[in-house]
């Protein structure tokens, strides 16, 4: 028997720590361009997708209340429906999810150090430096379980600081006129909804600590808390930040600049030196999200070896004796992530994926499955197994809801029928290997 490991704040550090990594920054310029600069607008767009995580977290709280076994989403869906399910799943999020997710963190992680050190870095050397920190966090994860927990918390402190310092200064030496509407035509539209598009992707990540629920103390108690609390306070954090820079600067200056406010900004409030202090910032968020994600897949093949949903599952499941970390297991998705890494580097280096890279295969995705861990809820709630109006059936519903607009936000990707087809045919492939070895 593995010994639990992690609290409640490693819990919600692992959420925050995934999902605010260095997306935000850089969308206040979409999305003030979707919507035609109009904060009001940006606001509503960022409350709708924040509908999807705060409704599906609580609705995903009511399984990962009945539920710590290992593997937390896979075994929500085994014990929702049936094993090939959750071997799908895990599957799914083993081989697509979570190691496209590191492949491209990891590889932005190599972009900011090379615009700290002013190296002129080519997508060869970003690479290198992403790959560096992928083994980087490998080996810190498989020689301990607590310093990975360590580095996720001091890492979502420290990620949360611009944030904060942006916001607030944003506030105090802003001008509020700026939300004054002036393309009245946006409103009138239906165009601004475009705007979910940046946000959702600043929002996801935040089922990551369930796969990790089998080394949390107190985790049917301490996984819903975590779950509630964590996307409250993302959303929170993210309205001050995208307000306060928005009424600092300006939209027009803002959808001008690009992706270079946020240097402006931070030059104009602090002084020079704080757009290379925003880079150390922003490194060592992006690498908490790379860290928080690697916490996760480690454990993957070892919750599935538990199940025999995997080949070789008895060398999955063995826990090394002096480290107290699953090895193998996590030899497996350093492997895996590798494969990923090498792909991201063929699409972006031969252009095969305009305008996207191997993480959005996986993300919108992700939300179909979720639907079907909301439809059990609902489920529960219509026998009387799950208790009250809002629990039962509301929570479940505006999850839902919420999840079917992030899944027409990303049909709105031409590569997403491609997307579709590489998802369900590794899910059919979990199915078929359940049924032959398993079932």
């Amino acid at each position: 028997m593995k010994q639990r490991k992690y609290g409640l704040f490693t819990a919600i550090a692992m959420i925050i720590g995934v999902v605010i990594g260095s997306g935000i920054f850089f969308k206040s310029d979409n999305i003030l361009i979707a919507t035609g600069g109009n904060i009001g607008l940006g606001v509503l767009a960022f409350c709708i997708a924040a509908i999807s995580i705060i409704f599906g977290s609580l609705t995903v709280a009511e399984l990962a209340a009945r539920n710590d076994t290992a593997g937390g989403i896979i075994s929500y869906a085994e014990s929702a429906y049936n094993g090939g399910v959750g071997c799908a799943f895990g599957w799914f999020q083993m081989f697509l999810y979570y190691p496209t997710l590191i492949a491209v963190v990891s590889y932005i992680v190599g972009v900011y150090s090379c615009l700290l050190f002013n190296i002129e870095g080519s997508l060869e050397i970003h690479i290198l430096i992403g790959l560096t920190t992928v083994l980087f966090f490998f080996l810190v994860n498989l020689l301990s379980t607590k310093i990975p927990a360590y580095f996720q918390n001091i890492a979502t402190i420290i990620k949360l600081i611009p944030l904060i310092l942006i916001g607030v200064s944003g506030f105090i030496f802003g001008n509020p006129q700026f939300e004054t509407v002036t393309h009245v035509e946006t409103i009138q539209s239906s165009s601004w909804i475009a705007a979910l598009a940046p946000i959702v992707f600043a929002f996801d990540g935040w089922i990551v600590t369930t796969s990790i629920s089998h080394e949390i103390k107190n985790a049917k108690k301490n996984i819903p808390l975590a779950l509630i609390l964590s996307p409250i306070f993302i959303l929170i954090i993210y309205l001050a930040y995208f307000i306060g820079m928005s009424i600092y600067l300006g939209p027009e200056t803002i959808m001008t600049q690009g992706d270079i406010h946020v240097n402006n900004a931070a030059i104009s409030l602090f002084g020079p030196w704080a757009a290379k202090a925003l880079l150390v910032f922003i490194i060592i968020s992006v690498a908490g999200t790379a860290n928080g994600l690697m916490m996760a897949l480690f454990q993957l093949p070892y919750s599935l070896g538990l199940r025999k949903m995997f080949p070789c599952s008895s060398k999955m499941i063995k826990i090394h004796s002096r480290f107290g970390t699953p090895c193998t297991s996590g030899v497996v998705a350093l492997a895996i992530i590798l494969f990923w890494t090498l792909l991201h580097y063929i699409t972006q280096k031969y252009n095969l994926l305009p305008n996207s890279d191997v993480s959005e295969i996986a993300i919108t995705f992700n939300y179909i499955g979720f639907i079907l861990l909301y439809a059990h809820v609902f489920r529960l709630g219509l026998k009387g197994e799950i208790k009250g109006f809002w629990k039962s059936k509301m929570n479940p519903l505006l999850a839902t809801i919420g999840s079917l607009i992030i899944l027409y936000v990303g049909m709105q990707n031409p590569l997403f029928w491609m997307y579709l087809i590489i998802c369900i045919a590794f899910m059919i492939a979990a199915y078929l290997f359940w049924k032959k070895n398993v079932a």
